[in-house]
């Protein structure tokens, strides 16, 4: 037996240390996107480029290793596209924050996180919802990460008249993107082991060969270790204790709790993880992870950390042990050295893998009670709002509200439990404080 099998035990999920690192493999090529889109974000928010750049990746590996080697878990951990977003265009933008103030509501952020992690609070909530919202957060979360792959590869577009249309079928990266659609559902079907990865590459290759895509041109290696030198220890936790800033470290808290919860339950349902009465394995220390990944993150330059919706593929790949993370970390710290070749694998390569988990995640649809239209309306609303204001938690807000005013008005009290009304009443607070 290798180190790797007595380390993780593939064989006890019913899987191979091979199988969990070509899972890890991946859910990295479905993830490698964020190295370059998350420093952009940063950059933006006036952060120096290249710490952005160093931070991010570091974040990536620090926070990916503690959740393979500790939690266990299958999944990768990195700052957050949307909370980055919220960050940059938000809080030191509008808000009129330093991104040396947005640091310190990060870090203050996670602190709490943490607290509501070690004192059992998270696992209270998770424990408290409903198998029915579960169901319908997974397939909300299939809906949502296949709507953000039919946007990256630009199948599905803005319109100003319709809001969202169907994409210029006459790009050659839409073309591709549809053709790796139906290549990796062809594999699947036929049970080809690495049936994702060969798609993502046949798809990147395809491209390059058509003149869609460039080859990297220059140096492919990099020998010096770019470190965080400018964005380290940088965050202003004063500042950020300021009274305008609590709306904002509140707003934090709650999309990093309910997006990390979301995504904790989708994956884990997947990887069957899941019991019948509704407990998740080892899923305390998944969300301790997630905690000090968001205050390292903090530390060391960039957003919130949380778990990608991108290791969905890996887990479909067929991930189940924290072999598949401990891989994902590992590739991620190569790119450190190997940038440029990461750039190879572009958008409509990957969002074929993303289009078609959301498939295999909407299967969970069955599984809602629709015929009870208590459930029927929060599922709905849960399923319907994650694509549709692209936030995971947002559509969490929905479905908690909505499952307790439903239950409320119909006089189903006994439906309820007293940690479900303190989430709706959170979301509440949550959502009246967006307003303007």
């Amino acid at each position: 037996m290798s180190v790797l099998e007595k380390m993780f035990n593939p064989a006890a999920r019913g899987s191979t240390v091979r199988r969990e690192m070509l899972a890890g493999l991946t859910s990295f090529m479905a993830m490698c996107y964020l190295i370059f889109v998350v420093p952009g974000m940063l950059a933006d928010a006036g952060m120096p480029k290249d710490s952005a750049v160093a931070a991010t990746i570091w974040i990536t590996v620090i926070a990916t290793l503690i959740m393979g080697l500790w939690a266990k878990f299958p999944v990768g951990v990195a700052p957050g596209l949307g909370i980055t977003a919220f960050f940059a265009y938000y809080v030191c933008g509008p808000a009129g924050y330093t991104w040396q103030t947005g640091l310190g509501a990060v870090f203050i952020s996670g602190v709490v996180f943490l607290l509501l992690t070690v004192t059992k609070v998270r696992q209270l909530i998770i424990n408290a919802v409903p198998m029915d919202l579960k169901y319908a957060i997974v397939v909300g979360i299939g809906a949502f990460i296949a709507f953000i792959g039919m946007k990256s590869c630009g199948l599905v577009a803005a319109s100003p008249a319709t809001f969202v249309t169907l994409g210029n079928l006459g790009d050659p990266k839409v073309l591709l993107s549809v053709a790796g659609i139906f290549l990796i559902g062809a594999l699947l079907s036929l049970r080809v082991p690495g049936a994702m990865i060969i798609g993502i590459v046949t798809i990147a290759i395809a491209g390059m060969v058509l003149g869609v895509s460039q080859v990297p041109q220059g140096r492919i290696f990099n020998a010096s270790l770019p470190l965080p030198t400018e964005t380290f220890m940088a965050m202003d936790l004063k500042g950020a204790l300021h009274h305008g800033l609590i709306s904002i470290i509140f707003t934090l808290t709650m999309v990093d709790l309910f997006d990390n919860m979301g995504v904790l339950i989708g994956l884990s349902q997947k990887a069957g993880f899941i019991r019948e009465d509704g407990h998740i394995e080892n899923l305390d220390k998944a969300l301790i992870s997630d905690s000090i990944a968001t205050m390292t993150s903090a530390v060391m330059g960039a957003t919130t950390a949380t778990s990608y919706l991108e290791s969905a593929a890996g887990v479909a790949e067929g991930g189940r042990t924290g072999l598949t993370a401990v891989t994902i970390a590992v590739l991620f710290f190569l790119t450190l050295f190997f940038a440029p070749l990461v750039s190879m694998v572009p958008a409509y390569a990957t969002a074929p893998v993303l289009i078609i988990v959301g498939a295999m995640m909407m299967q969970e649809v069955g599984r809602i009670k629709f015929k009870d239209f208590t459930v029927a309306l929060p599922a709905f609303l849960t399923i319907i709002s994650m694509p549709l204001t692209f936030n995971i938690a947002t559509g969490f807000g929905f479905g908690f509200v909505s499952w307790v005013g439903i239950k409320v008005l119909s006089g189903r009290f006994k439906d309820l439990n007293v940690v479900m009304v303190v989430i709706a009443l959170c979301f509440v607070v949550n959502f009246a404080l967006r307003l303007h």
